[in-house]
């Protein structure tokens, strides 16, 4: 008879559970917002905008999606806790059931025997006839007879043996099986199901693959920034689920939006193919999108939070048009889309450089524009109202000390272990940043030649960023009191070729750019990007664009060329070559192919003829000679 393996007390089905929970929970738990922000800690931008600002998101759970989340995992964690307790208070209790091991008989033993030893059995732990001792109950010898009864049966009743041979026990199917039928049979396929068929309409990026082919239809060579954002717009059909809109609500706000814009709204619903009768979940989100552009006070909670979910969606969408533009190697798009990010995180009309300064805490976008005429730079302003004796200058200087103000240290065109840049040799951009806050107390140091001792063993590495120096630090959170969420301040790097306007190599995304220290030895990062030498022996006029996803009009731009050798072999073998002589037959080819050749010299003519002279009077001699002899 074969033996089985049988989960009475329900044990098993606890610590399924138990690791089924923990596999949900964990990963859940530390992706959680929450979470995320004790890890980062409280470092950032210290002016009182910024510092409310977190202080209101650190109250995020209020929002109705993180309640929820954080709801499932307090439950979460409290069953899984339960579940723990009971596995560490329980008694183990699996084990093989063997009838023949409960009545104490050889596995051999025949029916009569059988009958005949239980008959002793029962009369001995029947629970009229047995005594109970100072430790026993009579729930325990009730459970012991049962117990003997179920092996006896077991042995000698067909209907209870077939039962024990195909389910394990005596008592046929458990429903602690059936528990894990459901589980394994119902819910995994079901989960496995809606992740399979979900991601199917997903692309790599995480978009939907319509609004990936709308990306790729509508993007052009020559897309400005106006372009791209009706482009977004676009995606907002597929993106977004259909909601009941307040429509009242939502005209006034668009009736707002066009009083500001003018003629200009028109054009952008244009480009998104937006209208009022059509695409009416594009139309909800664009308008939210440029409601948050421009600014404007929303009533409405349920609509500020949907406005929220849309523009923490727009960085996924954004990456997406990102990749077209690159896969095409299209410049000026590439910089449009962004441009875009810094534009949604200070919430300022895309391609107005004039309002810059409208992302610095007291000043208004009407101000802005006034003061971008009289100065041109952060510290011009600073000094400025300053000397106007402006109240506000205290909360701009606490802005700007942490400003996003990139500086290019150094950038070159590296190959290991050579001097030089060879034909489709594997060539390193090496760039060394820094953040220079325009209005720091203390300067940073004069960018001068930074040592190169690291550089070899940095290229080798398979890093695309050496490690922080020791003692550096980013500046925490970045200033974007409009953006709903703590950003942390990224740039792209993009090498380009302004004639063509063409990308040539995939842009590569920094983070974390230490801030200058004068006190710091080293207080630059180096940064490498990868790609192949074209095969020509030329120079190339190349500019590093250095683009800022948080700080608008925040970029630093360079030219750099990079410059193809032959080898220094094969220079030295042509060196050692001399050029045919002019007289000669391969000179005359060479003349033909319209080569160099080697010109005879004059004095070589004289020196032939003088040594033909000199040899016909010698003959003559001779010849004399012989004549008188």
């Amino acid at each position: 008879m074969a033996e089985y393996h049988y989960d009475e007390s329900g044990n098993m089905a606890v610590y399924f559970l138990l690791t089924f929970l923990l596999v949900i929970l964990v990963p859940l738990t530390l992706s959680s917002p929450a979470s995320f922000r004790r890890k980062q800690g409280k470092d950032g931008c210290p002016c009182q905008q910024c510092v409310d600002h977190r202080a209101n998101l650190q109250q995020g759970f209020l929002n109705p999606k993180a309640r929820r989340r954080t709801i499932i995992l307090l439950v979460g964690w409290t069953f899984s806790a339960f579940l723990a307790y009971r596995v560490a208070s329980a008694k183990i209790e699996n084990k093989v059931y063997n009838p023949f091991e409960i009545l104490g008989i050889s596995s051999g033993t025949t029916v009569k025997d059988i009958k005949s030893h239980y008959k002793k059995l029962s009369k001995k732990f029947h629970p009229d006839k047995v005594k109970l001792g100072m430790n026993d109950t009579i729930e325990a010898v009730q459970a012991k007879f049962v117990e003997i009864t179920k092996a006896y049966k077991s042995l000698t009743d067909e209907t209870i043996r077939e039962n024990l041979e195909r389910y394990g026990h005596p008592d046929g199917r458990q429903e602690v099986s059936m528990a894990y039928g459901v589980i394994f049979g119902a819910m995994l396929p079901a989960l496995v199901g809606r992740w399979w068929f979900g991601n199917r309409e997903k692309t790599k990026d995480g978009v939907n693959a319509r609004s990936a082919a709308a990306f790729f239809k509508s993007l052009t060579e020559e897309s400005g920034i106006d372009e791209v954002v009706g482009t977004l717009g676009k995606s907002f059909e597929w993106e977004r689920s259909q909601l009941k809109s307040k429509a009242a609500e939502l005209d006034e706000l668009e009736s707002r939006i066009k009083a500001k814009l003018g003629s200009k709204w028109a054009t952008l619903k244009q480009f998104a193919e937006v209208g009022k009768e059509q695409y009416e979940t594009r139309r909800r989100a664009f308008i939210l999108l440029y409601a948050h552009l421009l600014r404007l006070s929303i009533s409405s909670s349920s609509l500020r939070a949907e406005q929220s979910n849309i523009l923490l969606q727009t960085p996924t969408l954004l990456n997406s048009l990102l990749n077209i533009s690159i896969s095409r190697n299209w410049l000026v798009p590439t910089l449009a889309v962004m441009r875009l990010h810094a534009y949604l995180a200070q919430a300022l009309i895309p391609g107005e450089s004039s309002l810059r300064y409208a992302q610095l805490p007291g000043i208004s976008e009407s101000e802005a524009e006034v003061l971008s005429r009289e100065t041109n730079a952060l510290q011009d302003l600073v000094q400025t109202l300053e000397e106007k004796g402006d109240g506000r200058v205290g909360e701009i200087k606490k802005a700007v000390s942490k400003w996003g103000k990139l500086e290019i240290v150094d950038a070159s065109f590296k190959v290991i272990g050579e001097r030089i840049v060879t034909p489709l040799s594997i060539v390193y951009l090496v760039v060394k940043l820094r953040i220079s806050p325009p209005t720091a107390e203390v300067s940073a140091k004069p960018v001068g030649a930074p040592k190169n001792g690291n550089d070899e063993e940095f290229l080798i590495s398979r890093k695309d960023a050496e490690d922080m120096p020791e003692g550096a630090h980013d500046g925490g959170w970045a200033h974007a009191p409009h953006w709903p969420a703590n950003r942390k301040p990224g740039w792209w790097i993009v090498l380009a070729d302004p004639k063509s306007l063409r990308v040539i190599v995939p842009p590569m995304k920094v983070t974390d750019v230490p801030i200058a220290d004068p006190s710091s030895s080293r207080d630059y990062r180096s940064y490498k990007l990868q790609f192949q030498a074209p095969q020509n022996v030329q120079s190339f006029p190349w500019r590093l664009h250095l683009v800022s996803d948080t700080f608008v009009e925040e970029e630093a731009t360079q030219d750099i060329t990079l410059t193809i050798s032959q080898p220094e072999q094969e220079q030295e073998a042509e060196d050692e070559i001399s050029d045919p002589e002019e007289d000669s037959l391969a000179g005359q080819m060479a003349m033909m192919r319209g080569g160099t050749v080697k010109k005879r010299q004059d004095g070589d003519d004289e020196s032939d003829d003088e040594s033909s002279t000199d040899d016909d009077r010698k003959e003559n001699e001779d010849s004399s000679d012989s004549d008188s002899d």
